[in-house]
């Protein structure tokens, strides 16, 4: 199934009805179709990930690694290519209510979304159309997106991040004088749809854009703004000295003038 156009159609679901009144729209669908869970049909086949890799040695799969029968969906959805950015949240973290506070009125479908990312299948047998199963996973991806940025301010999650963070998960800072420092991810915003995920440099302190253009397309609001600094702060041993070298225009061998 492809991402972008389920992405289009969550967009299109979202303008047509508020976050406030998303949660009534999914309760009326359910009511309607007289369904309690998520149907056994809907799961992980026939998903892919559509656009090219900005980087080289660009895989011929979307996802990492082989897909087994049992790969859970948290484990399917962070395999995806461009997904490396996200760790695999416990479960138990989101079958706590207290964790996914105020989410409800956010996503829409919530309910089967967080079906779906749990792998709780029904034995009911309901029928979706294209459209509702699209808005589904769609749906799965943004609750995932934002239970997220919560799990990464907890000490398991921070943990999981520095995992990836130690492989060079999150890419390098392409500043020369940097040479090849670490990045973490970073949002501009912890506002959903408001930006995209950047990569956060701790030696030059600024921003930068992922070299994936998968990466690039990651709402930032799933990582959040306080991140990469409550990381730092966390393990403060890898925060690097600031460059000392910066780079000085010349023109023949002279520095050009500030006014130039």
């Amino acid at each position: 199934m492809d991402r972008k156009r389920i992405k289009d159609a969550l967009e299109k679901h979202l303008e047509r009805s508020s976050p406030s009144t998303s949660r009534g729209v999914a309760a009326k669908e359910r009511e309607r179709l007289a369904a309690g869970k998520l149907p056994a049909s809907l799961g992980k086949a026939g998903k892919v990930s559509d656009g090219e890799d900005f980087e080289s040695d660009s895989e011929d799969s979307d996802v990492s690694g082989s897909e087994g029968e049992d790969t859970s969906w948290i484990a399917w959805f962070c395999s995806l290519r461009g997904n490396e950015f996200f760790c695999e949240i416990d479960d138990d973290y989101i079958q706590d209510d207290f964790n996914l506070c105020g989410l409800s009125n956010q996503v829409p479908y919530y309910d089967y979304a967080l079906d779906l990312i749990l792998d709780i299948e029904s034995s009911n047998g309901d029928v979706f159309t294209e459209e509702q199963n699209e808005l589904i996973e769609s749906s799965a991806e943004m609750l995932y997106g934002l239970i997220h940025a919560r799990y990464v301010l907890t000490s398991k999650g921070l943990a999981a991040m520095l995992e990836k963070f130690k492989n060079y998960d999150f890419g390098r800072c392409p500043r020369v004088y940097c040479c090849g420092q670490p990045c973490l991810p970073a949002g501009q915003s912890d506002i959903p749809r408001s930006s995209t995920v950047k990569i956060y440099c701790p030696k030059c302190e600024e921003l930068h854009y992922p070299r994936s253009k998968y990466q690039g397309n990651i709402d930032g609001s799933y990582f959040g703004t306080t991140f990469p600094h409550l990381f730092l702060m966390t393990y403060p041993h890898l925060k690097p000295q600031k460059p000392t070298q910066q780079y000085t225009p010349r023109v023949f061998g002279f520095k050009l003038h500030k006014k130039s």
